[in-house]
């Protein structure tokens, strides 16, 4: 049984993964998407997808249409090209955060632009009940690696949030309509983080994810090794690039972080209810 003030964790190796490579696009699925099923991993709280994809260089995928899910994709290198049929184009380098509240439907196209491969994160999150057949909506924010470097930032907040902007491009984090915060860090080497998850009044879930940068399927042995687990209390584990890992804070639980290679390692976490 868990103490208080500690934190269930659960590890989702990278190598567990579903993925696929189509030649134009090269993903992983953290969760059910597409062609691939697995019962034990379909949503986490408010959290429905978490894609890491790599679309080659004038490539992409073509016009197609959403509606209900809150939608929004993170820019890891090379551009991503957006357009949809709310009249919204785009050209999103690295650090940029698009969000697009789906709603009632839209219909989009993201594809790579220029002559690099795009690597980014499409991540899909439930809406609020009664949020989900709202007017579509679109917001884009940029982040620079400095503003990321050695602490959790806040990218993603909902939109019932106290300074969360409503505005199409602001600075802060993108409004979301879902009980979903994601924060992006840039951690250097022997640096340690420590983070208490909002309203952590009750149980509270988490995920992390640690960044592929080293290539798409490349060697578990390679690149950055975090080490996580409770404030307080707990086991430690080892990720490393791809993986990632369900977490369940207990009441006044924090999560502590601490890159252990010599490389930068970029993580995504998400507070959830």
């Amino acid at each position: 049984m868990s103490s208080r003030n500690s934190i269930q964790i659960t590890p989702r190796p990278s190598n567990e993964r579903g993925h696929a490579d189509h030649g134009w696009l090269k993903t992983f699925h953290t969760f059910s998407f597409a062609g691939y099923r697995d019962a034990r991993h379909e949503s986490w709280g408010a959290l429905r997808v978490l894609n890491e994809d790599r679309v080659a260089a004038r490539t992409g995928f073509g016009t197609h249409s959403h509606q209900t899910y809150e939608i929004f994709s993170y820019v890891i290198s090379g551009k991503l090209e957006h357009q949809d049929s709310m009249g919204n184009t785009e050209i999103l380098p690295r650090g940029a955060l698009q969000m697009t509240s789906t709603g009632t439907g839209i219909s989009h196209s993201e594809k790579a632009n220029g002559t690099q491969e795009v690597h980014f994160c499409q991540i899909w999150a439930s809406p609020r009940p009664g949020q989900g057949r709202g007017k579509p909506a679109y917001f884009t924010r940029n982040f620079t690696d400095e503003e990321k470097k050695n602490r959790f930032a806040l990218l993603v907040a909902p939109d019932n949030s106290v300074g969360v902007s409503q505005d199409r491009e602001d600075s802060g984090p993108a409004p979301i309509r879902s009980e979903l915060r994601m924060y992006a860090s840039l951690i250097h080497p022997g640096i340690s983080l420590v983070h208490a998850p909002v309203g952590n009044s009750h149980k509270k879930k988490g995920y992390i994810h640690v960044i592929q940068k080293s290539g798409y399927n490349a060697a578990q042995g390679e690149g950055i090794t975090l080490r996580i687990g409770s404030q307080v209390d707990g086991p430690q584990i080892e990720l490393r690039e791809g993986d990632g890992a369900y977490l369940v804070y207990e009441p006044g639980a924090e999560l502590r972080v601490e890159n252990d290679s010599q490389g930068i390692a970029e993580i995504l976490l998400f507070d959830l209810e």
